[in-house]
């Protein structure tokens, strides 16, 4: 059955009244997906499901696939983005989707600009150096995208540790924390001793060679003797920003739960 016959039947069946709404809802998050050509399945129920939509990895990609994906799930989805975007991929997808928005330090494309926050709770993002910028505004651009207030505070490593403290109240006043260093990776655990709230720790591939492609600062924040800590993959800004939202989603749940 395709997914337009597996929705026709679902209508036919709420209006007459063989099943309920809520039930249709829960029946909605598994419906099939939509191919793209042969090289791709398009999830356009993931939010449903999740809270967040499905989001394109661009690198490994064609120019041509890309396109392809993006034509497609703008039909269907409020919020299109692709990461790892390099800007001349960028330049061949601006041709044939002329409203492609990028964010270059982030590597991002998407067919819409952040907008105000839509959820509660704000993501404050912190980098260790200006050289891990490209993974941090990965997180935030991503945040934003996703309807969350994300507050940055750029280049507080731990080398000149009284450029943190002078700025305390921004971790004093995070909902989430996202802590992105590389190096070393020391300052997730100085954060984690300041803050009352999660820590997500995002190593990055930045630092000499003993650093290991961000193996380091990794371990180091696996290692953290402080406690609240999660940490991601190296590099993965997407994957703390998207961790962050459903942290506050959940809270927001819980919330919800206790006030009925």
């Amino acid at each position: 059955m395709t997914q337009p016959e597996a929705l026709h039947n679902l209508l036919q069946a709420i209006a007459a009244g063989d099943i309920s709404p809520e039930t249709a809802l829960e029946k909605l998050k598994h419906l099939p997906f939509e191919s793209v050509d042969e090289f791709a399945k398009i999830d356009h129920h993931r939010q449903l499901r999740t809270g967040f939509p499905e989001v394109i990895w661009g690198a490994d990609k064609t120019p041509e696939q890309i396109i392809q994906i993006i034509t497609a799930m703008r039909r269907n989805t409020k919020v299109v983005m692709a990461t790892r975007i390099e800007a001349e991929i960028y330049q061949q997808l601006k041709t044939a989707i002329p409203d492609l928005i990028y964010y270059s330090t982030a590597r991002i494309c998407t067919l819409s600009a952040p907008q105000a926050p839509t959820q509660i709770g704000t993501i404050s993002i912190l980098t260790a150096g200006t050289a891990d910028l490209p993974v941090a505004e990965e997180a935030a651009i991503t945040a934003e995208l996703c309807g969350f207030a994300v507050t940055r505070l750029w280049d507080v490593g731990v080398a000149g540790i009284q450029r943190l403290l002078s700025h305390r109240q921004v971790v004093y006043e995070a909902d989430v924390l996202i802590v992105v260093a590389g190096m070393e990776g020391a300052l997730p655990s100085v954060v984690a001793g300041m803050a009352d709230c999660p820590v997500i720790g995002v190593p990055t591939s930045v630092g000499y060679g003993a650093s290991f492609g961000g193996v380091a600062p990794l371990l180091t924040m696996l290692n953290s003797c402080a406690a609240g800590i999660g940490v991601v993959n190296i590099d993965n800004g997407f994957g703390a920003a998207i961790l962050a939202g459903q942290i506050l989603r959940t809270a927001r749940k819980i919330g919800v739960a206790d006030s009925g």
